[in-house]
C-alpha cells in the first residue's frame, strides 16, 4: 500500500509542480520524497528563494509560518495541521512584552522555534546553526534577551562571549530525551566514536559532547566522517543511517522522538497535494513585523 501511495505522491508532485520541503526530523519515507531537506535555516533560505506556486512543508507549524512570511507568492501547505512545537508554546507575545519591560533597552533574539507573534516582538531571529553568529552581531554593552530556549541561549551566549538572559523554555525531546547514563553506556560500547550533540540539549549532555552543532551541521559532518553518536531527535539518525548504510551511526538514546515531527504521514502528504489543503496564512501586520526579524538573520 505504501508503495502505491508513494507513486501517487510522486505523480501529484509532477502534476502540480509543488515543491516539497522536509525537516531533518521527519520520517525517512517523507524525507526521501522531499525535493529538499535540511535544518530550519536551510529550509527558510530555500523557501525564500524558490519560484513556485505551492510549497508543501513537512515539518511543524512555525516552519510553515516562516516559509509563508518569506515567500508571499507561494501557497504554503502544512500536511499535518496539528503538528506544533511545545517549545514555541512556552512563550507568548504578551509574555515576551513583559520580559522586555523587565529589561528595557536589551535586544531580543528569538529562536526560530517560536510563534510568528513572538517573532514580531523580537529584534532578530536565529537558528541553532547561526545563534552564535547572531549574538556576536549585537553590541556587547547590553545583556541580550534570548527566547524561548534556555539551553541554546546559554550555550550560544558562552560561545559568543555575550551576556544572555534566557527565557525558561526548552525542547522536551532534547531536555528529557538524554541523560548522563546514556552517555556513559553508549560511550563504553562505542569508545572511539564522536559524540555530536544538538545545542538544544541540556548542559549536562553538552559538556560530554565532542562537537555541538545543528542537524544541518551533523549531516555535513557525516558526509566526510564515520563512527558517530548522535544526540538529537532520532528522525535525523534514521535518515542518515538509510542514506549511509555503510557508516556507523548510533543514537545516544532511542527515547529521543518528537511526536509532532512524526505526525506527517504519507497519507497527509498525499491529501495535501491532492486537495491543496491546510494553507498557512499569517496576518499581514504580524507578518510584516516578523519578516523584519527573520530577514535580519538571513542578511548575516
Amino acid at each position: 500500500m505504501s508503495q502505491e501511495l508513494i507513486k501517487k505522491i510522486q505523480q501529484l508532485k509532477n502534476d502540480t509542480s509543488a515543491l516539497v520541503l522536509a525537516h531533518n526530523y521527519q520520517a525517512v519515507e517523507i524525507q526521501e520524497l522531499a525535493d529538499f531537506r535540511g535544518d530550519s535555516l536551510q529550509l527558510a533560505i530555500k523557501a525564500a528563494e524558490v519560484d513556485t506556486s505551492t510549497i508543501v512543508f513537512c515539518g511543524v507549524r512555525f516552519m510553515a509560518e516562516t516559509a509563508s512570511i518569506l515567500n508571499t507568492k507561494a501557497d504554503v501547505l502544512l500536511p499535518a495541521l496539528d503538528a506544533g512545537c511545545p517549545m514555541a508554546d512556552m512563550i507568548s507575545a504578551e509574555q515576551l512584552r513583559n520580559f522586555k519591560a523587565e529589561h528595557p533597552g536589551s535586544p531580543v533574539v528569538c529562536y526560530v522555534n517560536s510563534s510568528v507573534e513572538v517573532k514580531a516582538e523580537s529584534d532578530i531571529c536565529c537558528t541553532s546553526s547561526n545563534a552564535v553568529k547572531v549574538l556576536q552581531s549585537l553590541p556587547a554593552d547590553k545583556p541580550i534577551l534570548f527566547v524561548p530556549d534556555r539551553n541554546l541561549g546559554t550555550w550560544a551566549g558562552a560561545q559568543a562571549d555575550r551576556e544572555v538572559i534566557v527565557w525558561d523554555g526548552y525542547c522536551p525531546v532534547h531536555q528529557w530525551g538524554f541523560n548522563i547514563a546514556n552517555v556513559q553506556s553508549v560511550r563504553a560500547k562505542y569508545p572511539n566514536y564522536t559524540l555530536l550533540a544538538h545545542p538544544e540539549c541540556d548542559s549536562d549532555i553538552i559538556q560530554y559532547a565532542d562537537l555541538v552543532m545543528s542537524t544541518g551541521g551533523m549531516m555535513k559532518w557525516i558526509e566526510t566522517n564515520d563512527n558517530a553518536i548522535i544526540a538529537t531527535e532520532n528522525g535525523l539518525t534514521r535518515y542518515m543511517k538509510s542514506l549511509y548504510p555503510q557508516k556507523n551511526i548510533v543514537s545516544l538514546s532511542i527515547q529521543a522522538n518528537c511526536k509532532n515531527m512524526k505526525k506527517t504521514t504519507l497519507e497527509h502528504l498525499y491529501l495535501a497535494l491532492q486537495n491543496h489543503q491546510h494553507v498557512i496564512k499569517v496576518k499581514p501586520d504580524i507578518a510584516e513585523k516578523a519578516k523584519r526579524c527573520i530577514t535580519r538573520m538571513l542578511e548575516l
